[in-house]
């Protein structure tokens, strides 16, 4: 972000900024050369177009999604992650693990609709293909064995190497394919948060982690989406432990959806958003924060609006 502003000296913040909330102006010249060195292993943005930020008087997380913010070098290496709290280390693995799952789960490219005419207006995510497919599943296999080996021994380091490759090879997946709906989510789940404060971080202010906010639906979000791609559902489910010899089509989602509450638990994730303080009645205002989230709302693979969110959020109150 700080590179495009420093090209586009004369814009306003949000000219680039995602749609609704912000004008959504393609970017249309070369951004100056941008070497990212990850110190997590979680975002995968040394491989993406996204740069993501809270928009305080919107009480909403969004951020800028383009080519042009690629860097030009990604220089990868676990020793800049050994420093990393257990927490920090946890939250940023759930994000690879959802980056993998949304992007091998996401609406296909070829259902998108008609590309639009000017090739700079061409989304950022394109929906599942076939190969963000091979680097979201590769990703998805290598976090299953390594997340826990991470959380349980700071000093394994062959743990940390696997999962900072993993952040970059989700990153590849889901940097071309997108992310839906447990990433919509999570953006009104952390920006609407006044009093939780999650353990590891210094902070003073309210803060649940970006992938603990994402992770906390992924068990309902499976099961809304089970019933498209369902193979897909159970192969996931597959690296997380299930077993699925006698499964059916129908169940792939409660499968997967209970595959994640088991590995979620054992990791230690917070139980569901009322963990962060949220009941029912607060269902409705994260609904409306999460309803102008169109870049990615509109990747999931069933159409989804303030319905199907609600049921979301409520199927996510508590998940153990």
């Amino acid at each position: 972000a700080a590179n495009l502003y420093t090209v586009f000296g004369d814009a306003h913040l949000l000219d680039f900024v995602n749609a609704p909330l912000g004008k959504g102006k393609p970017i249309d010249r070369s951004l100056l050369p941008l070497i990212a060195v990850p110190t997590t292993a979680g975002t995968g943005s040394e491989c993406t177009g996204a740069a993501i930020f809270d928009l305080k008087d919107k009480k909403a997380k969004t951020g800028i999604a383009d080519r042009a913010l690629k860097p030009l070098l990604g220089i990868i290496d676990p020793l800049n992650t050994r420093t990393m709290p257990k927490q920090v280390r946890l939250a940023s693995g759930l994000d690879v693990l959802c980056h993998a799952m949304e992007s091998y789960t996401a609406v296909p490219y070829y259902m998108r609709g008609e590309a639009p005419a000017n090739p700079l207006l061409r989304p950022a995510y394109q929906g599942s293909n076939p190969i963000s497919d091979i680097w979201s599943f590769k990703a998805l296999q290598m976090v299953a064995k390594a997340l826990p080996r991470s959380i349980a021994d700071p000093d394994d380091i062959e743990a940390q190497e696997a999962m900072t490759l993993a952040a970059a090879y989700a990153g590849i997946g889901f940097g071309n394919g997108g992310v839906h709906l447990m990433h919509g989510c999570s953006y009104g789940i952390s920006g609407l948060n006044r009093s939780y404060y999650h353990p590891d971080y210094v902070t003073d202010h309210p803060l649940c982690p970006h992938g603990i906010s994402v992770a906390v639906t992924s068990p309902a979000v499976v099961e809304f989406t089970g019933a498209m791609y369902p193979e897909r559902h159970l192969e996931i489910a597959r690296v997380l432990g299930a077993d699925t010899a006698n499964a059916k089509m129908e169940d792939a989602g409660a499968i997967l959806g209970d595959a994640l509450r088991r590995f979620l638990k054992d990791l230690g994730v917070p139980d569901g958003i009322s963990a962060f303080g949220y009941t029912s009645s607060d269902i409705g205002a994260l609904v409306e924060s999460i309803l102008p989230q169109h870049r990615v709302l509109k990747l999931s693979p069933r159409l989804t609006g303030a319905e199907q969110i609600a049921w979301i959020l409520e199927r996510s109150l508590k998940n153990y």
